[in-house]
């Protein structure tokens, strides 16, 4: 089947994502600078949040753009990625609410971790349909942006706990990672249209 809807259909679900996010974000009582520094926690939070939302739509329109068609297998596997990145705004929510506190990070950590384990098995998915030799595959190679994501999530879950503020600056190393679209797959576009 043709991949529009699929398509569609996410970015509806990653709007209303976006604005549920903003959504949370409360005015403050009063008129000046010091009424905003009790939400600097839950507007930084917002922000690392919002780049995250923005990195999964921008890297998933690219990967779709690679392909020509989806399957079942493909639907389900991008509705598992949907359900994760719909999570987001409530660990947002609350670790931006508890200024940080260890389990709300951690919290943070995991949505973010299955986000990426989704996303890789969709990707996965895309896969079994295209095949070894498809653009995607070809694009991808192996993958280390992925594994390295996922290898650097596992260890600032439990560092939550220990040093809360490393576990947020490896959720920023992988935001960071992954903020300029995938190169691969855009070089590989590129490649295929010349």
């Amino acid at each position: 089947m043709g991949k529009g809807r699929l398509e569609a259909f996410s970015d509806g679900v990653i709007a209303i994502i976006i604005t549920i996010m903003v959504l949370e974000l409360k005015v403050p009582h009063g008129a000046d600078l010091a009424a905003l520094l009790p939400l600097t926690p839950v507007l930084l939070s917002y922000v690392l949040s919002f780049i995250y939302v923005g990195i999964y739509w921008n890297n998933h329109h690219h990967l779709l753009h690679t392909v020509k068609q989806v399957s079942g297998a493909t639907l389900w596997a991008n509705l598992h990625l949907l359900f994760w990145l719909s999570l987001i705004p409530f660990v947002t929510g609350w670790m931006g609410e508890n200024h940080w506190q260890p389990l709300p990070v951690a919290l943070y950590g995991g949505v973010l971790l299955m986000c990426a384990i989704a996303y890789t098995l969709l990707t996965l998915s895309l896969l079994k349909t295209h095949g070894r030799d498809s653009l995607l595959a070809q694009a991808l190679g192996r993958d280390r942006k992925g594994k390295a994501s996922l290898a650097i999530y596992v260890c600032a879950l439990p560092l939550a706990f220990v040093h809360v503020w490393l576990a947020i600056a490896l959720y920023m190393v992988v935001a960071l990672i992954w903020l300029v679209p995938d190169r691969r797959i855009e070089s590989r576009l590129q490649d295929e249209s010349h």
